[in-house]
């Protein structure tokens, strides 16, 4: 038997040292052999058959890890949710392979040992387990258009030879005709409908029942089967005593394809809001290569080429400006309607609108690497992935046909213990069989996941999982850093307090200073003068006292010092106290020893800030102010801003504490930052958000990135997460009521097979109708950002 044999693409080493200590762990395992190279950070392993993952435990015990591929393939096939709870207990089963199947998406998300296997390898997995799979970048959407289609001729077929059938009951129910079929007549279109258009089932159910599984497919198979051999024996026997039900079994297979066509568009329409957001993005790009302009596909563009877009056009690659300032609308990225404009050598990105101007452009990225194409990705993933309140949907789905195939035999054995006639006791089993729908369960929370994910692109809200959208709905204390998060990140000069000279040449004197040294205060200083077009002096010598301020001699003699009140002379402090009281930040400026008089700077709040904490406040949501900032300061902004409770002078650490003494004392804690700083307390918080133009380090471990330029979108954020909860819950409560009261009803008589088959068909419809219902919100438009 041959042995199989891996290269590991291993992270985590430093040195070579590194690679021949991993090598001799590897070796310790019983029947592994293994060569670890540092320079291709690669590891060849020999190892028995079905030890992969303890050749992987083994590495990460060692403090390396591995890197993974993943892949999203577009699954086919699937009739319920049981067929999505069996592929993924397949695809789990597979050496090495973890992956996560959502019916409402089709879609499965799979990842494995980077260099352990090719993505194809695992499309014959999904083949072999009944179902069509393809990887998703390869996918065209009008395959699943022509899937629909083919599924509605098929739907018009069985309708046409249903039709009489509904005829002959209509008459019957109302009194109103007497006509039947000849029995002939009647068993050839029941047998073309349940063979033809019901041939679908069949084919579930078989591979179903062969990997060991059970789906809706063997439900209704076995269900319609049973009512039709009971029919044709009638017939063929003949029995004339005995009543015929070719109309159950044909109705029933008309009705379920009709539900699984409304499913189906309803799960398209779902998915809408990724559909869209990805048409939105250009397909070409006109690039200039050696001086002729060229119209190609976006995904030919290489990084560094030069593309033009002329006023009015959709923007197809991210890159720099390398033109005059143009005006840019965002709305598509950020959520935020009011156009910005770009200056020459500014970032421009993807899928955004050229206003004003024509751009010519340095590519630094397309398609999946744009901006654009990781928040596609973002919400792919988003919508995909599971919510903590599907787990016991998914638990149920699992054995859900089973037992509803036990109580179906239970049923018929019963109704022929007390009714004695085996006509009876098979349509009430048949009744049950068809009644019972997975589908409903396995549809109710990734079916409003999906529109509630899609509506927060669309917004400017990026949920990263739909854990996320979860924990968000039950936020009670939202925690807020200071600094480029209420604020805007960037000091002011707010009052100029001159004594003995004009607050122009005090201004000029403090800015040909600062122009000295590199510090943000004096960067905010050198703005305030450029704002006044004032020149800066030559400054002869200057020397940096950290901690204290600068002392610069001008080319004319004078003597300056820029920096602490209680550092550059006598009366400083006193001038200064008020406005440091304040919270201000305050520099003073002598000239030749005599006091010049004080600049008081501060960073600004945002200008969307006090509305948007006034919203959260209205959700009854407590808001938190934690900063490492003085008390002063932090209670300046806090008042700017009504903040409900403010903690100063937090560190790193700190902040992270605060947040674990919250969750302490039962409160879900969200917490939204933008620097390195708060990625302690981004992590350990129940939610995290994180600002569009914060540090990578922060935007990576985030819950939730707002990519606009402020806190716009938070209260928005919070109010879709639960109004999607509301969803789920709503769809959950209905599909389990509905099989728990239906199964019973259907067990007693009190439904036919074809009441059954068309509340079956409705049930799922019901779900997917009642989640799109979440495309009427809205995020709040009373709070505009300025431009």
């Amino acid at each position: 038997m041959s042995r199989p044999t891996v290269q590991l693409s291993v992270t985590g080493m430093s040195c070579a040292a590194c690679a021949a200590r991993l090598e001799k762990s590897l070796s310790r395992l019983e029947g592994v052999s293994a060569s670890v190279s540092f320079a291709t950070t690669t590891a060849t392993v020999d190892y028995p058959s079905g030890q992969l993952p303890e050749v992987i435990g083994q590495i990460r015990q060692a403090g390396f890890d591995v890197a993974e591929d993943r892949a999203v393939y577009q699954i086919g096939g699937m009739s319920c949710a049981a067929c999505a709870t069996r592929l993924e207990k397949v695809l789990n089963r597979q050496e090495g392979v973890s992956a996560s199947v959502s019916f409402a998406s089709g879609e499965a998300r799979i990842s494995w040992p980077q260099g352990s296997r090719e993505p194809a390898s695992l499309l014959e997995v999904i083949a072999g387990a009944g179902f069509t799979g393809t990887l998703a970048d390869r996918a065209e959407p009008v395959a699943q258009e022509h899937a629909g289609a083919g599924e509605l001729l098929w739907l018009v077929f069985a309708a046409v030879a249903t039709l009489p059938f509904t005829v002959e009951m209509i008459g019957m129910s109302t009194d109103m005709w007497h006509w039947m079929m000849p029995d002939w007549l009647a068993m050839t279109l029941a047998t073309l409908v349940q063979f033809l258009p019901g041939w679908r089932f069949y084919r579930g159910a078989w591979h179903a029942l062969r990997s060991g599984g059970a789906n809706m497919d063997v439900l209704v198979a076995l269900g319609t089967s049973t009512a039709w051999l009971l029919s044709v024996a009638v017939v063929l026997l003949p029995l004339p005593e005995q009543s015929l039900y070719f109309e159950a079994s044909a109705t029933v297979i008309t009705l379920v394809l009709l539900g699984k066509w409304l499913e189906g568009r309803a799960r398209r329409q779902t998915a809408g809001a990724l559909q869209g957001l990805m048409a939105m993005s250009p397909r070409r790009a006109r690039v200039d290569r050696d001086g002729s302009v060229t119209e190609v596909p976006v995904d030919t563009v290489r990084l560094g080429e030069t593309v033009l877009v002329p006023q009015g056009e959709m923007i197809p690659v991210d890159g720099v400006n390398s033109s005059d300032a143009v005006s840019i609308d965002e709305s598509l990225l950020t959520g935020e309607s009011v156009p910005v404009v770009r200056e020459h050598g500014e970032p421009v990105f993807a899928a955004t609108r050229l206003v004003q101007g024509t751009l010519r452009l340095t590519v630094t990225g397309s398609g999946a690497a744009s901006r654009f194409g990781q928040i596609i990705r973002m919400v792919r993933e988003a919508q995909s992935s599971k919510a903590p309140v599907q787990r016991l949907a998914d638990r149920i789905s699992g054995i859900f046909v089973p037992v509803v195939l036990a109580l179906a035999v239970l049923t018929g054995v019963v109704t022929f213990v007390v009714t004695g006639v085996a006509a009876t006791a098979l349509i009430h089993a048949v009744a049950v069989l068809v009644i019972a729908c997975p589908c409903a369960l396995g549809l109710a929370t990734p079916a409003a996941v999906m529109v509630g994910v899609g509506n927060g692109a669309r917004a400017g809200i990026l949920f990263r999982q739909a854990a996320a959208l979860e924990k968000a709905a039950g936020v009670t204390v939202v925690v807020l850093d200071k600094t480029g998060t209420l604020t805007e990140g960037r000091p002011e000069v707010v009052e100029i307090l001159a004594q003995g000279v004009d607050e122009t040449t005090l201004l000029q004197w403090t800015a040909s200073v600062e122009a000295t040294a590199v510090h943000p205060l004096g960067e905010a200083v050198l703005r305030k003068a450029a704002e006044r077009q004032l020149p800066l002096l030559t400054v002869a010598h200057s020397q940096m006292l950290p901690g204290s301020g600068v002392e610069a001699r001008l080319a004319g003699g004078a003597v300056l010092r820029v920096g602490r009140p209680d550092w550059v002379g006598a009366g400083a402090v006193e001038l200064a106290a008020a406005l440091s009281g304040q919270g201000l930040s305050v520099m003073a400026v002598s000239c030749d020893g005599v006091l010049a008089g004080v600049l008081a700077l501060a960073d600004r709040l945002r200008p969307e800030v006090p509305g948007v904490l006034r919203r959260l406040q209205a959700l009854g949501i407590e808001t938190v102010m934690l900063t490492g900032d003085n008390e002063a300061t932090a209670q300046r902004i806090a008042a700017e801003a009504g903040v409900a409770t403010v903690v100063a002078g937090a560190s790193p650490e700190g902040k992270a504490g605060y947040i674990a003494a919250r969750q302490a004392g039962g409160a879900v804690v969200a917490m939204v930052g933008d620097g390195v700083n708060d990625a302690p307390a981004l992590a350990l918080a129940d939610v995290s958000v994180a600002m569009g133009q914060g540090a990578e380090a922060a935007i990576r471990v985030a819950d939730i990135t707002l990519p606009g330029q402020g806190l716009l979108r938070l209260p928005d954020a919070i109010d879709l997460a639960r109004a999607t909860l509301r969803r789920i819950r709503q769809n959950l409560a209905f599909a389990f009521a509905y099989n728990v009261l239906g199964i019973p009803f259907a067990a007693v008589g009190l439904l036919s097979p074809v009441l059954a088959g068309a509340a079956m068909a409705a049930s799922s419809v019901s779900v997917l109708g009642n989640a799109l219902l979440l495309k009427r919100w809205r995020p709040h438009k009373s709070i505009t950002v300025s431009g």
